[in-house]
């Protein structure tokens, strides 16, 4: 779903909170639709972080240009794109990594273990245009 939010999502909320809003005069209604909005937002979150839809994008920056960390990465079948950066202290690698959400604990394990200074920063992607993942996502 492209908005995040469905018109299901909105129809319970709504239905609730018309709900708490008749009923102002109990603070009991109140804290129940608290702790229910909190429990659900909290079980939603734990449900969609189990499924892992999606994908992430990784960034890596290593401190090492002397580093076959590509190569090893494209060999476990991770889109891998590099290029060399100036940091303070001097050249650097930095990758960029599309994966599967439900494989990011599998690649962070496995760049603690080949580069376990690695600067990383990950995050989700909204849109694929081109390249060669477009082609197998579906």
């Amino acid at each position: 779903m492209a908005s995040g939010i469905s018109v299901f999502e909105v129809g319970i909320y709504l239905v609730g909170l018309s709900i708490v809003l008749q009923n102002l005069d109990s603070p009991i209604n109140i804290a129940a639709y608290c702790l229910g909005y909190g429990a659900g937002v909290y079980i939603g979150s734990r449900i969609e972080q189990a499924l892992a839809l999606g994908y992430i994008n990784v960034q890596i920056i290593v401190d090492s240009t002397d580093n076959d960390l590509p190569k090893v990465l494209r060999k476990k079948g991770y889109g891998v794109t590099s290029w060399y950066a100036e940091g303070k202290d001097g050249l650097r690698i930095v990758l960029l990594v599309l994966a599967k959400r439900n494989n990011e604990k599998k690649l962070m394990e496995l760049l603690s273990g080949i580069c376990p200074s690695a600067f990383i920063v990950a995050y989700e992607p909204q849109n694929f245009v081109g390249g060669f993942w477009s082609k197998s996502i579906k």
